[in-house]
């Protein structure tokens, strides 16, 4: 197989693709423009990525990763902290932003793996209960810690056993740690959202949105009826949510389900009340006048983990690059950069300390960095068997009328 950092032809697929790509601020931008009645959504304006895959004597690697989840530059079009790495290491990095969804890439991925071929990717960032499967099925390469030692010395303590999934962070190395709680319109709902019925207020209905993400809503409402979603529970517990999330769709109290768009209802006060990414909230807020409050709710909020792994087909002089790569992200310095723009909890030990220099607001913001209170009410969502993730997708699925 022809790897993308290599072929000339597919590194200018690869540039026009990410000519087509647009940052997250652009999104939202564009849906307060709809709202305004201004027409379009304003999607058109698009960023470049930054920087080639090598070529010749020293390839550089592909790395695949989410949407809106890295420093970005609009005015220069490049992710500087990447530039910067480039510019240190010697080899240009592929960053292709086309992960939408953990299923739908794994699919596109998933033959190669089978194979143990070359995917087209270096390293990609799944989410770890995806990356979970990848481990099962013995598809990725396990990481030398000789080449990380600020992934040793930085990694947050909470992260390095990740429940069954990867105890001891073997296989997975946490890119960013995306969280959800419950968020409302501060001057429409004074009252704000303490308790999962509250969600179910007459004056809120047909004003709530609940994310298509089956972990993060599901986990959120198992935690309001009073389970742990990570831990020992199964189909009465989950029946039990189930039950609670298709009573509120047919009611009507429920007047959407929605992934990254549920943004676009906050805006527009479609709705007025959601379970929602920190992160979105975090840069809404800052770009629309604080008009939202989230908080992580006392019966729990969701926190997972979008990690590194290297798949089997990478070239050993590769996994050392991704290794290099992902060393050099392990800095505070660095990662608070990243931290400023996507705006999730980073997993880098020291990021708080050196956001002070780069923006005091958002090093004092707790949906970025969690107080310890706030991380006695963050869950995580037990890792699924096979066939409990087909079972429980499936019927998730069918509640939502998909």
């Amino acid at each position: 197989m022809v790897r993308q950092s290599e072929d000339p032809i597919v590194r200018n697929i690869v540039q026009l693709l990410r000519g087509a790509q647009m940052n997250r601020r652009q999104l939202l931008r564009g849906a307060a423009a709809g709202a305004a009645g201004a027409g379009a959504l304003g999607l058109a304006a698009c960023a470049p990525g930054g920087g080639g895959g090598g070529s010749g004597d020293n390839p550089g690697i592909v790395w695949g990763n989410w949407t809106y989840y890295l420093d970005f530059d609009e005015a220069a079009g490049v992710f500087p902290s990447l530039e910067t790495f480039m510019e240190q290491s010697g080899f240009n990095v592929d960053y292709i932003e086309d992960i939408d969804d953990n299923n739908t890439f794994y699919g596109k991925i998933k033959d190669q793996l089978k194979l143990g071929q070359f995917t087209g990717y270096d390293t990609v960032t799944f989410t770890d209960w995806m990356n979970g499967r990848l481990i099962q099925d013995e598809q990725v390469q396990e990481f030398d810690y000789a080449n990380l030692p600020n992934v040793k010395a930085n990694l947050v303590d909470a992260q390095w056993d990740a429940l069954d999934v990867d105890p001891g962070r073997k296989f997975t190395v946490p890119w960013q740690l995306p969280a959800s709680g419950w968020v409302w319109n501060t001057k429409e709902v004074p009252q704000g959202i303490k308790t999962l019925d509250d969600f179910l207020r007459p004056e809120l209905k047909g004003k709530v949105v609940v994310l298509s993400e089956m972990r993060d809503t599901m986990g959120m409402v198992m935690a309001g009826l009073g389970t742990d979603p990570a831990g020992d529970w199964g189909d009465a517990e989950f029946d039990a949510a189930l039950a609670w999330l298709d009573d509120a769709l047919k009611s009507g109290q429920i007047g959407n389900v929605k992934g990254n768009s549920y943004t676009q209802d906050l805006i527009t006060g479609d709705a007025l009340a959601a379970m929602a990414w920190t992160g979105d909230v975090v840069m809404l807020n800052a770009e629309n006048d604080n008009q939202w409050t989230l908080e992580i709710p006392e019966s729990g909020g969701m926190v997972a983990a979008d990690s590194f792994t290297v798949p089997n087909g990478t070239s050993a002089e590769s996994k050392k690059k991704v290794e290099e790569l992902i060393n050099y992200y392990y800095d505070p310095e660095v990662m608070a950069e990243v931290a400023d723009y996507v705006t999730f909890i980073p997993p880098v030990k020291g990021t708080q300390e050196a956001m002070q220099k780069i923006n005091p607001e958002n090093a004092d913001n707790p949906l970025i960095f969690p107080s310890e209170e706030d991380w006695k009410h963050l869950h995580n969502f037990r890792t699924l068997s096979p066939e409990e993730d087909k079972k429980y997708s499936t019927e998730f699925q069918n509640v939502l009328g998909l």
